[in-house]
């Protein structure tokens, strides 16, 4: 099991990286097409372009790389398959229908008849990729949500788990605040993805246009989703996991112990062995308050749980708190750009713009650590409350052959990732276009 564990995990961190970009990347295609369209500006248009490329490199690696989790649903995971198949398989075949051919065929028109500005159906198509990388991360959502917390369903004869209303799934409120601080992060991670590039052209004091457009419209999406990512979506999220995984979150801020007031770790080490955090900076009562709205409220810990139900403490502990803080100095730097842009000096600040374009990586550390999070938290179930882990794995596959597969995925992988590198860097070595001394047109460099 550990193999089979080890494998998904490494195919679908790697594979998220790519719809973190093109969920955070779609609204910038969309609003670059359509300001380009509505204003008939040749410079809205090449940066249209210029992120419709971007948008289309991590769309294609990530069709790639999204193909082989689907073949271990039957190879790795065929128990979990033949019971839970009937609820996971709809929403997934939805996401494929209704989501990915939207995305997929209107990504082509995008790049039909490219002229100097876009046409109406290039801002209409521009729009529809956008909707359609944000439908497609809805239904694989819901699905994880669903065994986050399964709603909508009947459990036969056979003990397999059958869909009792698609709708109740669909529209689980679990799923909603889920779906939105997915979004949500993913929006932080393009805000900061326009943002670092725009401040690259600056600092190299080429493609200026570019780079202050680019700026300005990530350091605006940067500073306002950093913040909904810790209220409502972040807030409403947890306060879900408090009411239907309270175990997990125990994990999450390494509480052993059931408190009236429980205190807010700011940072600790967890030692599962004694039961304790040890070195903690605490702020007393602030866990009660944010679990409950109530500073007094009773927070159940680990110990008051059988140890078999704990998921890995301290991968959960670290994941969510390297997630929090990244997601705190998130909303330092766009505070500070935001006021700085205000003020109107943001683009002749050096420093400031090389901390937007060193800080681009690290939404993708802080995305990945939420999923950490939130799978690794619902250890030892995969259908929480339902079906365990132990329970999901296909009982004809043995270790090796899992073993060998996953060393062929780390060299696939690795060549696509340098792939994935070389293509995104030569477009933005190459930069969206140059813009002539006369006339205010503009002259595409690729």
């Amino acid at each position: 099991m550990i193999a089979d564990r080890l494998q998904f995990a490494f195919t679908v961190m790697f594979h998220y990286l790519f719809p973190i970009t093109t969920m955070g990347l779609g609204p910038f295609v969309a609003w670059f097409t359509w300001r380009a369209y509505r204003r008939r500006d040749p410079i809205d248009a090449a940066a249209a372009t210029f992120w419709t490329k971007i948008f289309t490199i991590g769309f294609a690696i990530g069709v790639v790389t999204g193909i082989p989790m689907e073949f271990q649903f039957g190879t790795n995971w065929a128990g979990f398959s033949a019971h839970a198949g009937s609820v996971v398989g709809q929403p997934l075949a939805m996401e494929g229908v209704y989501a990915f051919f939207l995305e997929s065929v209107f990504l082509g028109a995008l790049f039909y008849q490219r002229g100097i500005v876009p046409t109406a159906l290039q801002t209409v198509a521009a729009i529809c990729v956008w909707l359609g990388s944000w439908t497609s991360g809805f239904f694989i959502v819901v699905t994880d949500a669903w065994m986050q917390h399964p709603v909508g369903y009947t459990v036969a004869r056979d003990g397999s788990i059958q869909m009792a209303n698609l709708w109740t799934v669909l529209t689980s409120p679990f799923a909603f605040w889920q779906y939105a601080h997915v979004i949500s992060g993913a929006l932080v991670a393009g805000g900061f993805i326009v943002a670092g590039i725009g401040a690259y052209y600056l600092l190299s004091q080429r493609s200026e246009e570019f780079g202050r457009r680019f700026v300005f419209a990530g350091v605006v999406v940067a500073l306002v989703f950093s913040f909904i990512s810790v209220f409502p979506t972040g807030d409403q999220n947890s306060r879900d996991v408090t009411a239907f995984q309270p175990i997990k979150l125990a994990a999450m801020e390494g509480l052993f112990k059931t408190e009236n007031g429980a205190p807010l770790a700011i940072i600790g080490m967890p030692d599962v062995a004694g039961g304790q955090l040890i070195d903690p900076i605490i702020v007393p009562n602030v866990l009660s308050f944010l679990a409950y709205g109530n500073f007094t409220a009773n927070v159940k810990g680990l110990r008051e749980y059988a140890h078999a139900l704990w998921p890995p403490v301290e991968l959960t502990y670290y994941a969510y708190h390297v997630m929090v803080g990244l997601g705190t100095i998130f909303q330092a730097i766009a505070v500070v750009a935001a006021f700085f842009l205000w003020r109107k000096i943001l683009f002749r600040m050096r420093w400031l713009l090389w901390i937007l374009m060193l800080a681009m990586p690290f939404p993708y550390i802080a995305n990945e650590a939420g999923w950490v999070v939130t799978e690794v938290g619902r250890q030892p179930w995969i259908v929480y409350g339902l079906m365990r882990t132990s329970d999901a794995v296909s009982p004809t596959v043995i270790a090796g052959e899992t073993i060998f597969t996953i060393i062929g995925f780390v060299g696939m992988y690795f060549i696509l990732g340098v792939l994935y590198l070389y293509l995104v860097l030569r477009e933005i070595g190459q930069g969206p276009g140059r813009i002539p001394a006369h006339e205010g047109s503009i002259e595409a460099v690729s």
